[in-house]
């Protein structure tokens, strides 16, 4: 029996809105469940973790929209924590919550790239409004982004003889051809103009064009890399300063100072 046509009034149901995900690391489990129970009704996702060992193992797994964060922890400090997340290359905007009404608490937890800061008591409607300026504010700022390393805002750069306009995704050859380049493979010229004269593996290369959570492998990167060296040789234009350094990575070597990658 053939198919009725789909009824035109009938409209579809709307979209849920996303869930942010919010990490709150707190040791008062009682508060962490209260929290969570909050949140919850705010429409949010959440992840409990009651060490900051727990945290930092959870975030280096798994993307999160904001991290609520206690500074006085059973085994080390909210503070200590934010940096093991920074020399691990994992970004979320944080607001501390915490008993500790020092100044110098709230201004090192500030200066240190902490989003907010709210001591405790604190009125749950007013913690729910303040996460939602916080990720506010972090969705504007990643509009600006091309990739996790560029932003549109960014100045252009020379690349082996050409100049990268990041606002316009624009790569310039010698002698006014101009052509369009894709995001990744912006990101990637980018990330190893700003290191010349140093071997990028290509883990570290996946992190910082992709984020550190991205599901990519060496194979997808080479195959940017790839399309890089085929629109230099479109243009004649040498890559001979960027070197693949076989087992390892890549490196731009503009001065020449370098073997590596040399046959």
């Amino acid at each position: 029996m053939p198919s009725q046509p789909a009824d035109p009034s009938v409209s579809s149901p709307p979209r849920a809105a996303p869930q942010p995900l919010i990490v709150v690391v707190e040791d008062e489990e009682d508060l962490a469940t209260v929290l969570a129970v909050h949140l919850q009704e705010a429409g949010m996702q959440t992840q409990i973790c009651n060490r900051a060992e727990h945290a930092l193992r959870y975030l280096k797994r798994n993307f999160a929209n904001l991290l609520l964060l206690d500074i006085s922890l059973p085994d080390q400090s909210g503070f200590a924590l934010l940096e093991e997340l920074k020399a691990n290359d994992i970004s979320v905007p944080t607001i501390f919550v915490t008993g500790n009404i020092e100044e110098n608490a709230k201004i090192k937890g500030l200066e240190m790239g902490g989003d907010d800061y709210i001591t405790k008591p604190f009125s749950y409607a007013e913690l729910i409004a303040r996460i939602r300026a916080v990720l506010r504010r972090a969705e504007s700022v990643g509009d600006q982004n091309v990739t996790k390393n560029v932003r549109v805002s960014d100045q252009p750069f020379e690349f082996c003889g050409a100049t990268i306009t990041p606002e316009r995704l624009e790569i310039s050859f010698p002698g006014g051809a101009i052509e369009k380049i894709g995001r990744k493979e912006l990101g990637i010229l980018s990330y190893l103009y700003s290191r010349p004269g140093v071997v990028i593996t290509r883990k570290a290369l996946i992190h910082a064009v992709w984020g550190i959570h991205a599901d990519i492998r060496s194979r997808s990167l080479d195959q940017y890399i790839v399309k890089v060296r085929e629109l230099y040789k479109s243009h004649d234009a040498s890559l001979d300063a960027f070197r693949t350094v076989h087992g390892i990575g890549y490196i731009f070597d503009p001065s020449g100072v370098s073997s590596e990658g040399r046959e």
